[in-house]
């Protein structure tokens, strides 16, 4: 068994046990460590042929079971357990043996990792992964980023139990230090604002149209048959149909409307306010998601102020509408995104072709759809394009979709019926297409209240007027 298995892996929780075996079926040989027995015991029993996957629940018969240079994947919970795990190894590692944390960490914290573990000649470096327990069996979307040499190690493992999208793997190296910790951040706030896109909609469809489950069902379904198809779009009809094991009826109608959240979608719409990039339509789906937990006090608002009598849309109508502003938002949405990687890529010297990371999630990850291959057309056509905005392959996309999207926000409004994921993805088109901005006012308040200065229109240079003349 010693110096033997292709592969390592720490954690055999669910991910973890379907990315290991995963690993197996594609020809490599698999290696886990976990301190829970019944991890061990369970990988064992559903791999099988323990000469192709094994686990241990000690760290020295784990790391002397790998070839060299060990490649060992971390699939635990990000924070001080990844530290925790990365201490535990090292007095068993030899100089040029590879860590990769394949969990949702910080990205500064994998910076930090990676300074810390190339002193003592070891590399390390973050892979995000993408597509649930069942994309990790089946195929995920993989996000590597750190020391490319030390990649090229990993690379036939990781484009083997990738996903395959018309037979290329969903996996690329994406460049050097935290770069894929770091695309994994922003795909999961992508994945945030998609979701609480996709639910306004169903609100408005319900509310609106009076729309059954069934119908619901049909409506994205068919939707997903056209050009939002889309896993998040998938899902959403599938749900529709779920009866509720525990009861009668429909298990969504059952369902709490608090929505919890680990983090990332947080960190992008943080670190975007850091690097001065807007992405509202991220920043809102995580602020939705902290006003649901406001249950108890949106319980007495309701009853204090009341709801306004939702005026009814024909379904078919409002069907219409809701496709268009849905694929629109969902553009805009992406723009989003992909601006604030573009961004951060200058600004931390990720080296990032945004083509390739849209070209990987076509597949296997959360939030892959049919728009992503237009996506990567358009960043494959203009390498330097700062928005997707600005691609010409996407302006008639937009504007045949915009209207509906003013529509709906305005119905919505009259109606009391919350769509600011929608309404936010409109009010940063016009904003972004504006040539013409109110912000020449709030300079001028800056300059009255606290002698900011301003910069003019019509001459060069910066100036300061004594406003306050009483």
């Amino acid at each position: 068994m010693k110096g033997t298995y292709d592969f390592g892996l720490v954690g055999l929780g669910v991910m973890g046990r379907n990315f290991i075996l995963n690993v197996a079926d594609n020809n490599f040989t698999a290696f886990g460590y976990d301190l829970d027995t019944e991890k061990v015991k369970a990988l064992r029993e559903e791999g099988g042929d323990t000469s192709k996957v094994d686990a241990t629940t000690k760290v020295e018969d784990f790391v002397q079971a790998l070839s060299l240079p060990r490649k060992i994947m971390l699939l635990v919970p990000a924070g001080q357990i990844v530290d925790t795990v990365i201490e535990g190894l090292l007095s068993y590692l030899d100089k040029d043996d590879i860590i990769i944390d394949g969990g949702n960490s910080f990205f500064t914290d994998t910076d930090r990792r990676e300074a810390y573990l190339s002193v003592k000649g070891i590399h390390f470096f973050g892979a995000g992964v993408s597509g649930g327990a069942k994309g990790a069996r089946l195929g995920p979307s993989i996000m590597p980023g750190g020391n490319r040499e030390a990649y090229q190690y990993v690379k036939p493992i990781f484009e083997a139990v990738s996903a395959k999208y018309e037979g290329e793997p969903c996996v690329t190296y994406l460049g050097p230090k935290s770069a894929g910790n770091y695309v994994k951040m922003v795909h999961n706030g992508i994945e945030y604002g998609l979701m609480q896109l996709t639910s306004e909609i169903y609100d408005l469809l319900k509310k609106g149209g009076d729309f059954n489950n069934d119908e619901l069902h049909q409506t994205y379904a068919n939707w997903n048959a056209g050009r939002l198809q889309s896993f998040l779009v998938e899902i959403t009809s599938e749900i529709f149909e779920q009866d509720d094991d525990l009861g009668e009826g429909r298990l969504v109608d059952k369902i709490l409307d608090k929505a919890k959240q680990k983090g990332t979608g947080k960190w992008t719409s943080q670190n975007a306010m850091d690097l001065g990039i807007p992405v509202p339509s991220i920043d809102i789906a995580v602020s939705m998601r902290e006003i649901s937990a406001l249950k108890e006090e949106r319980l007495q608002a309701d009853k204090m102020y009341g709801r306004p009598k939702v005026e009814q849309m024909d379904k078919a109508v409002l069907a219409k509408l809701a496709e268009e502003a849905l694929y629109f938002s969902f553009i805009i949405t992406y723009a989003q995104g992909l601006h604030q990687l573009a961004d951060a890529s200058k600004e931390y010297g990720y080296e990032l072709e945004i083509a390739e990371i849209a070209k990987i999630w076509r597949a296997g990850c959360i939030i892959r759809a049919g728009l992503l291959a237009d996506i990567t057309e358009a960043f494959n056509a203009d390498k330097a394009l700062p928005n997707l905005l600005l691609s010409p392959s996407f302006t008639e996309k937009v504007q045949v979709t915009v209207g509906a999207a003013r529509t709906l926000v305005a119905y919505a409004a009259k109606n009391g019926i919350p769509v600011p994921g929608l309404s936010n993805s409109l009010t940063y088109f016009d904003a972004y297409t504006s040539s013409r901005l109110p912000l020449n006012l709030i300079q001028a308040q800056r300059d009255y209240f606290g002698s900011h200065t301003y910069e003019r229109l019509d001459k060069e240079g910066v100036f300061h007027t004594e406003w306050d003349k009483k």
